[in-house]
């Protein structure tokens, strides 16, 4: 079957874009059946159901004409869940019906009112907007849908989620009673199947959101990894699949704030998407995915809904989903329009049970494996290497002058080495990673283990510090410090690329990672310790952070920081203590000056804090004051 709309403008628009054979969605609302037809609408995202339902109402919008008449009233009227959504629908119907003459304007939260308003004063035949935005313009006066031939709720049942009922309730009521009403859902749970109950007349159903146009196209995998290395297995993923976009998705601001820290440190181009950030701010880490100036995007379930990035082959879940209708609008985020797309869980332990009920609630059958392992990315790495448009492309005459130029002062195998060696420095390093095993709480002594320290230290009375665990350098080491520590948020994890990637060196020839209050100390091999000291030495562009030797070695014998070298270790031996600690200087109360207590003989009445001179009744229980 071939598209064959009415509309010969919108023939021409399909054939500009190479669309020959139609969706399963797309063959369902054209078919006889649907035609003229209130529709109930069940589809996965990413089915082509933008196209769809903008073919199903051309004809109630145009009629046997083949450009839209002059009209200062909306003629169509499309509701979507979120801003995303949204404008990604105005850009696909402006260019479904570009040779119609059709003006679509978008009223969405976070743009101007103002400007929206003049657009709908000026005259509009199709409008799509937000609820909220939709309610808002009505409600002033500035929408009229009084000659509304159409309504389409696109993604209800996320905009149930959302709690808009009754703002849909609002919009619908509003509209005349002689429109169509389309409703295109991932899922029909009561809600929808209500709504549409209360609004549609004589609703024709179409269900493709089984295996016709839900996984087909989308490769799950399950990859066990523990706790503590998810966001190693989020870079060795990326790395071993190299997408030309991705999305990982996480299930709070924070870890989209931190995951993206920590990957934008390890080299990666990529962005964040959450709730926090302005509507421009979206549309420029939008816009950076969409011209390749960033290729990863971090985002949370609710900021990710609607978007729909170019060339998405790999969607990561960080963390993991809560249902199996979350995990299927995120993984739909790839695998569109007949393009390929793959799916990864990172799974814990604790949680495979979880994953396994999630996946067969949805009908997946995931492949089940451990993280891909830095020697599996470094083949592929070769591999990709040799496919490089740099071997592919003709060489320009100037290429080749500088390709003789070259020979002639080094040997083929210095230029070849060159080249890889420019080749690997712009790609981020992978990760060693361990399979965590069928047991849980698999302990792992391996080089290489950055993760925090254990509690240990604060209950023995330890300074607070938290160490990556490495076994001694074989051949002495160097210490050097770096000015950041943990009121700076500082861990081993994302500190160890950093002074990797600032020194030149590889993970092997770093020892212990120490980090402290406000700096950190960490040893370098002391073979590489001469080029990593020469290598620091220039312009900081770490973002102010400072790196330089270590004059006087480690704090010592059980990490004690010297006199001189900040704040003195916080006392964990008493629990709570560090709460009634006073600090130096004058106290009102006691109208004496207050000084730390010197090392010496204990005093009279160091015993009993609480007991008063003369006083030998048992005291009340008060408040230690110092």
């Amino acid at each position: 079957m071939t598209f064959l709309p009415a509309s010969p403008p919108l023939a021409k628009a399909l054939a500009e874009r190479n669309y020959t054979d139609p969706t399963p969605v797309q063959a369902a609302v054209l078919d006889d059946a649907a035609r003229d037809r209130d529709l109930l609408v069940s589809a996965q995202t990413g089915s082509g159901k933008t196209v769809a339902y903008g073919l199903a109402i051309a004809k109630n919008l145009m009629g046997d004409t083949e450009r839209f008449a002059n009209s200062a009233r909306p003629l169509a009227l499309i509701v979507a869940p979120t801003r995303e959504l949204a404008l990604q629908v105005q850009r696909e119907l402006a260019w479904l019906y570009q040779f119609t003459g059709a003006r679509v304007v978008s009223c969405v939260g976070g743009m101007d009112p103002r400007r929206e308003q003049r657009a709908l004063a000026d005259g509009a035949h199709i409008v799509i907007g937000t609820p909220g935005r939709l309610c808002d313009h009505l409600r002033r006066g500035a929408l009229d849908v009084s000659a509304l031939k159409a309504v389409v709720l696109d993604e209800a049942d996320e905009m149930l989620d959302l709690g808009f009922r009754e703002d849909l309730e609002f919009i619908l009521k509003t509209t005349p009673e002689t429109r169509r009403t389309l409703l295109f859902s991932a899922t029909l749970p009561r809600g929808i199947v209500a709504l549409a109950k209360q609004f549609q007349k004589n609703a024709f159903r179409v269900e493709v959101a089984g295996a016709e146009g839900g996984h087909v196209d989308i490769e799950y995998r399950a990859i066990r990894v523990v706790a503590q290395d998810i966001e190693h297995a989020v870079v060795n993923v990326l790395r071993y699949f190299e997408a030309p976009s991705a999305l990982v998705f996480c299930n709070t601001r924070n870890a989209v704030r931190h995951l993206q820290a920590a990957l934008l440190e390890r080299g990666f181009s990529v962005v964040a998407l959450s709730g926090e950030l302005t509507q421009g701010e979206r549309t420029h880490a939008l816009q950076a995915l969409r011209d390749g100036r960033a290729r990863i995007c971090v985002a949370t379930d609710v900021a990710a809904r609607g978007i729909d990035l170019p060339n998405l082959g790999l969607v990561i879940h960080a963390d993991l989903p809560n249902d199996p209708e979350v995990m299927q609008h995120r993984s739909g985020r790839t695998g569109r329009a007949g393009r390929k797309g793959v799916s990864v869980l990172l799974v814990p332990p604790a949680r495979r049970r979880r994953v396994e009920m999630l996946l067969g609630q949805a009908g997946i059958d995931a492949i089940w494996g451990t993280p891909p392992q830095p020697e599996e990315i470094r083949k592929l790495d070769q591999q990709r290497m040799l496919q490089d448009t740099l071997f592919t492309e003709a060489p320009t005459e100037d290429d080749l002058v500088l390709a003789r130029a070259l020979l002639a002062e080094r040997s083929s195998e210095d230029i070849a080495a060159a080249l890889a060696r420019l080749y690997r420095s712009r790609l981020p390093s992978p990760e060693d990673i361990l399979d965590p095993g069928p047991d849980r709480g698999k302990s792992r002594d391996v080089r290489g283990d950055t993760r925090q320290g254990s509690r240990g230290g604060e209950e023995s009375g330890q300074p607070r510090q938290k160490t990556g665990f490495r076994r001694g350098m074989p051949d002495g080491s160097v210490w050097f410090s770096a000015s950041i520590g943990l009121r700076q948020k500082a861990e081993a994890r994302w500190l160890l690329p950093m002074i990797c990637r600032r020194g030149g060196i590889g993970k092997q020839d770093i020892g212990a990672i120490r980090v402290y209050d406000t700096i950190t100390e960490f040893e370098i091999s002391a073979k590489a310790a001469e080029s990593f000291a020469a290598k620091i030495k220039g312009p900081d562009k770490e973002e102010a952070i400072r790196i330089e030797p270590l004059p006087g070695g480690p704090r010592g014998q059980g990490d004690t920081p010297a006199a001189d070298s900040g704040p003195p270790p916080r006392d964990y031996a008493r629990k709570g203590a560090h709460k009634f600690r006073k600090k130096p200087g004058f106290d009102k109360k006691r109208q004496h000056e207050h000084k730390p207590a010197e090392a010496g003989p204990p005093r009279q009445g160091d015993a009993a804090p609480f007991a008063k001179p003369g006083f030998h009744k048992k005291p009340k229980k008060q408040k230690y004051r110092g």
